[in-house]
């Protein structure tokens, strides 16, 4: 009979009656697997390739807006919220979309936070603080600041089926007097340099997620720290892989590997599945991003040898927004608006961007070719 593992925390006995788990301070002691060992081989080698490729892809800084966005739609869309790709980038192009503001404040939120964790990481390390900061950025302004923007929770949560309490829920987190020491010990092991990376950030996933520290805004923090984390350590050199295309298409293997480790310390099969997503990610953001620079090439040969320099730089401008709008195109670029509508109608005549609005007057035009290559479902078997 092979020994019982021994539980990744304990649980605690709360005053008003329900029981709630703490985990213990990471790392746990791992079996290192053959499986294991081959699958962190498989993505270092294609998230070193990612990294290699990606730097010198002809316009990765650009490339990085649209993945931005893309990260934001799915990791939101994981959390209810039903914004689309293609409304969030017209949106921000100046287009009026249907969606709820409200939906598109949350994504859009998402993209603010991540720019900003981004900046703060050139003068903060991964620490306590950082998170509140990027949990302030994602949560203002929405739900009525109920969910107290950058500050950790001072009464308890917990996680159940719409409708439930803590008597029937799934999962009850850390007590609020907890919170505290669980955070700082997850800081101090943000900092510890002794596990490979790509473990050591499928670790602190989990225990984020086991210590729930905010009232609402948990996943998106913590799939959020797993792109910074990956600046901080110089394993990417711009935000362009993210796991929520991954997570939210396996979503109840997600659900399933991170309860697994609650219950049972199943804390192999919890790294054999990020692993698996980072290798799959890193390969699909490739695929992607080569895809788009040979579209954008073969558009600026088309409009090659114009009088105008406009429609050459309005083909650089989709690699970060497939929409756009000839208003906010020409007070962008500081161009007459006749110019740049002349501009638009030449992409239009050669078939790379078509008019997604009806009526003449403020017209949104899309590159649907680009939005298609964002839009496709993340593909999930290797290469």
């Amino acid at each position: 009979m092979p020994p019982t593992r021994k539980a990744p925390g304990r649980k605690v006995r709360c005053p008003q009656g329900y029981w709630a788990f703490i985990p213990d301070p990471l790392p746990p002691q791992l079996e290192w697997s053959p499986t294991l060992v081959r699958a962190l081989s498989d993505a270092d080698r294609l998230i070193g390739r990612l990294a290699g490729e990606g730097g010198r892809l002809p316009n990765p800084h650009v490339l990085v807006r649209p993945f931005v966005a893309r990260e934001a739609v799915l990791s939101s869309r994981i959390e209810g919220t039903q914004a689309t790709l293609g409304e969030l980038l017209a949106a921000e192009a100046g287009a009026v979309v249907e969606r709820s503001p409200a939906d598109l404040r949350e994504v859009a939120n998402y993209v603010a936070a991540l720019e900003h964790g981004v900046r703060l990481l050139k003068k903060l390390p991964l620490s306590t603080r950082l998170i509140r900061e990027i949990h302030g950025k994602l949560m203002r302004g929405i739900r009525g600041n109920a969910a107290t923007p950058g500050e950790f929770r001072r009464s308890q949560n917990w996680i159940g089926r719409p409708g439930s309490t803590l008597a029937t829920a799934s999962y009850i987190p850390p007590p609020p007097e907890a919170l505290a020491p669980c955070m700082s010990e997850l800081e101090k092991f943000l900092h510890d340099q002794s596990l490979p990376p790509l473990v050591q950030v499928a670790l602190a996933h989990y225990q984020f997620e086991a210590i729930h520290p905010f009232l609402d805004g948990n996943g998106r923090v913590g799939r959020l720290l797993i792109t910074l984390f990956l600046i901080e350590r110089s394993i990417l050199p711009t935000p362009l892989l993210y796991l929520s295309a991954f997570f939210e298409a396996t979503r109840q293997d997600y659900y399933s590997a991170l309860r697994a480790v609650s219950d049972r310390a199943a804390w192999e099969d919890w790294l054999q599945y990020v692993l698996n997503g980072v290798a799959r990610q890193s390969e699909d953001v490739l695929r992607r991003a080569e895809r788009i620079n040979e579209t954008l090439a073969a558009w600026q040969m088309r409009v090659a040898g114009s009088a105008s320099k406009v429609s050459a730089v309005l083909v650089d401008r989709l690699a970060a927004n497939p929409y756009l709008t000839v208003k906010r195109t020409a007070q962008e670029l500081g161009v007459a608006f006749t110019t740049v509508q002349r501009a638009v109608e030449r992409l239009q005549r050669l078939s790379i961007v078509t008019q997604t609005s009806e009526g003449k007057r403020d017209r949104v035009y899309c590159a649907t070719d680009l939005l298609k290559i964002l839009e496709e479902p993340a593909q999930l078997v290797p290469d």
